[in-house]
């Protein structure tokens, strides 16, 4: 098995073939780390390999009876160096600090729990930014990721390592968070399928509600049965958790996209607060998908939600959210030190995270609070748009932009919070929707310029497979999963 006859195949023909010893597990991981081994010094995806613990796993895969076979079973695939820990293998979050003390963890995530036992092989860890505090990947303590489309631009972020593996070809499925567009924009500056669940749908375990519920949890893949699989693998409630969490979620939210769905009532809109300018191409992007789900059945209306037109209220979500985003950050580098046993200085972290340490050091609880149930009540406003207007779905841009340059986020000498302002031009579509906790998906639904450029459907709270179902729809007709970028593993 070669690493371009891996990459031809997503996850669920992966498995498959494992399953009716087509290819081994070996095979398939060996394929991998070779995949892995030609790509990387071109794209800086991966921070840490596990290649020789990952071929042990699946010779241990391969002597598995059939009935300990888990629906991942042998399929390699890379995780983040955040949103989760694995034990005895290093966690560096992004962070020079970590790193410099060679942080091993001693816990492994409930979600990587899941995936170990649902057969998946972890080949390796993924670049992020520094505490996934900006959308694009290009952190001091190992150096920008690319995006394997074009060497010179960003693959996005906090996901940035993630996708730029899955999109090069080196495995079908990366592990990805969403805290304000962490999953959606790397998929879409990257071609892949993102989607970021319904808030509670997988659980956050050994953090609880982390950014106050705004993370969600799951990964990029080449295709939407991958995502749907991979939602299947990781859905449903952690077993410890309150005993709400168990029953809130509705039945069938899991279920693998269906081959055709119903016509749905969709909302369309590229209107945008805060004066942040669309690109054309983007805009053009959104109108052609509009166009495509209307042919394909469904009404289609051009319309937009307030927390896009209203300045007012985004302004002050705005407001709320910076309050209790530099507070989260200041927790975050507090646990830093617990990690680490020893405190961090300014020459620790980067620019912005301590920039942003400071200002929440700064908000006292009442505000602290105040945020929180700002952006708790702000949720509800724009969610009350689908109740309200009886839509099933909002189709809008992931991003006001192209896939960007590399090099726009360093700080500058008067301005440390530059590349967190910068952020949030890039977030806008994106960060509502953490927010709501509503479900949101990338798709791949367009090449411009040799770019890839997604479009994000958005749905009601717990209808994460009627985003799967459409999503399946137009990857019929687009065939996104055989695009191959410039850096891809078969043309190394």
């Amino acid at each position: 098995m070669t690493p371009a006859e891996l990459a031809d195949m997503d996850a669920i023909a992966q498995r498959n073939a494992i399953s009716s010893h087509d290819l081994s597990s070996v095979e398939a991981v060996e394929a991998a780390i070779a995949g892995a081994r030609a790509v990387n010094p071109a794209l800086n995806c991966i921070v840490h390999e596990r290649y020789e613990r990952a071929l042990d796993e699946a010779a241990t895969a391969d002597a598995a009876a059939p009935d300990q076979r888990g629906p991942l079973h042998g399929v390699p695939v890379v995780v983040k160096d955040l949103d989760g820990t694995l034990a005895d293998e290093p966690y560096w979050a992004g962070s020079n600090y970590l790193k410099r003390l060679g942080y091993v963890a001693t816990e492994t995530s409930l979600l990587f729990r899941r995936l170990i036992d649902s057969g998946a092989i972890i080949i390796a860890k993924t670049n992020t930014p520094e505490l996934g505090l900006v959308p694009s990947t290009e952190p001091v303590s190992v150096g920008p990721c690319r995006n394997p489309y074009d060497l010179t631009r960003s693959p996005a972020g906090s996901s940035g390592g993630s996708a730029a593996a899955v999109a090069a070809g080196v495995v079908a499925i990366g592990h990805a968070g969403d805290g304000g567009g962490s999953i959606r924009l790397p998929a879409s500056n990257c071609g892949l399928v993102g989607l970021k669940p319904s808030r509670d749908l997988v659980p956050t375990f050994p953090d609880i509600d982390p950014w106050g519920g705004l993370v969600a949890r799951l990964g990029v893949t080449r295709t939407v049965a991958d995502t749907a699989l991979l939602v299947d693998v990781l859905a449903g409630p952690d077993p410890l958790a309150s005993p709400q969490v168990h029953t809130r979620f509705p039945a069938g939210s899991a279920q693998s996209p269906a081959a055709s769905p119903p016509p749905l009532r969709i909302a369309w809109t590229t209107a945008a607060p805060g004066g942040v300018v669309v690109e054309a191409a983007v805009r053009g992007v959104v109108e052609a998908t509009a166009s495509m789900l209307a042919e394909a059945g469904h009404q289609v209306e051009e319309t937009t939600p307030p927390i896009l037109t209203d300045e007012a209220f985004y302004g002050q979500v705005m407001g709320w959210f910076l309050d209790a985003f530099s507070v989260w950050v200041r927790r975050s580098v507090d646990g830093f030190e617990v990690l680490g046993g020893e405190p961090v200085t300014e020459a620790d972290v980067e620019a912005h995270t301590w920039a942003l340490c400071a200002m929440g050091a700064d908000v006292p609880g009442p505000r602290f609070d105040a945020a929180i149930d700002g952006l708790m009540r702000a949720g509800r406003r724009i969610r009350s748009f689908w109740e309200d207007e009886r839509y099933d779905l909002l189709l809008t841009p992931v991003c006001a932009e192209v896939p960007w340059a590399l090099g726009g986020f360093r700080p500058q000498d008067d301005n440390p919070l530059a590349g967190v302002m910068r952020s949030a031009e890039l977030v806008t579509y994106a960060s509502p929707f953490n927010i709501s906790g509503q479900p949101a998906i990338s798709l791949p639904v367009a090449m411009v310029d040799g770019l890839p450029v997604g479009a994000q459907l958005v749905g009601r709270w717990g209808r994460d497979h009627q985003l799967l179902a459409v999503g399946a729809q137009l990857e019929e007709r687009l065939a996104w999963q055989h695009r191959r970028p410039a850096t891809h593993v078969a043309r190394i």
